[in-house]
């Protein structure tokens, strides 16, 4: 990984309380950042927040509250004491593998509100203060989905494709500034990402993983801080990252 530039840097990891964002927030913790996580499981962020401070020594505040909710984040940010160095935006899920014509349109909204609007929320409120500083960095969980489309997720790819859209538009409006701001692009990645797509039919989410290796959690953690951990001057825009079982969206090797 080379030199540590994390130790001491305040971040912020939404969608903390399980799969990637947890996995981050270990790393993290390893490095001596100071963490920031929220997710909408409070059980679940303080058992990772003693974890963290307890074996790393480092400070760890929890919030717990759904990105969807406007006000929620707004007062999430104004309560802060201090500012947030790097902000990961993780928070994120897929609702359903039904075609257009037969989704349910909660599946939609939810996808919609978390995937895009809870990302945008969080983004205006922080980017300011990282603008007026000149310095900061914005990490999007992007995904497989945002580079590409499939049968099933036209939504899901849509909120992606949006992500990725951001990602890059965020990175002109703060040209001429020192704010970095990037994306992490997974495809099959095995955490509880099908158990919600799927609403816990984990029969249904196993197969999604059968005869193949995916990623795991920790493969696109690592990723992230290394994203992070770029010298100020280096700004890695995207990475896309597959499986070697995993070619493209609809490519899956699997073992008989």
């Amino acid at each position: 990984m080379g030199a540590n530039r994390i130790n001491g840097k305040s971040v912020c990891i939404t969608g903390a309380t399980s799969g990637i964002g947890k996995a981050t927030a270990r790393l993290f913790a390893e490095e001596g950042a100071s963490l920031i996580l929220t997710g909408r499981r409070k059980t679940r962020l303080d058992t990772l927040s003693d974890e963290l401070k307890q074996n790393h020594g480092v400070a760890v505040s929890v919030y717990d509250f759904d990105v969807r909710n406007q006000e929620a984040c707004i007062s999430f940010v104004n309560g802060l004491d201090g500012s947030i160095d790097i902000l990961v935006n993780n928070a994120g899920l897929a609702k359903g593998a039904d075609s257009v014509y037969a989704a349910d349109v909660s599946d939609w909204e939810t996808m919609i509100d978390t995937n895009v609007k809870g990302l945008l929320y969080l983004t205006r409120l922080v980017a300011p203060g990282m603008k007026e500083r000149n310095a900061g960095h914005i990490i999007n969980i992007g995904s497989i989905a945002g580079h590409e489309s499939y049968p099933g997720g036209s939504v899901y790819c849509a909120t992606k494709h949006a992500v990725k859209a951001i990602t890059e538009s965020t990175k002109k409006d703060l040209h001429g500034t020192r704010v970095r701001v990037s994306m992490v692009s997974p495809g099959l990645v095995e955490t509880e990402f099908s158990n919600v797509r799927f609403n816990d039919d984990n029969e249904k989410a196993d197969q999604v993983y059968k005869g193949m290796q995916p990623l795991v959690a920790q493969d696109i953690a690592e990723i992230i801080l290394f994203t992070a951990n770029r010298p100020a001057h280096v700004n890695i825009m995207d990475t896309f990252v597959l499986p070697v079982y995993q070619s493209s969206s609809q490519m899956v090797h699997r073992d008989e």
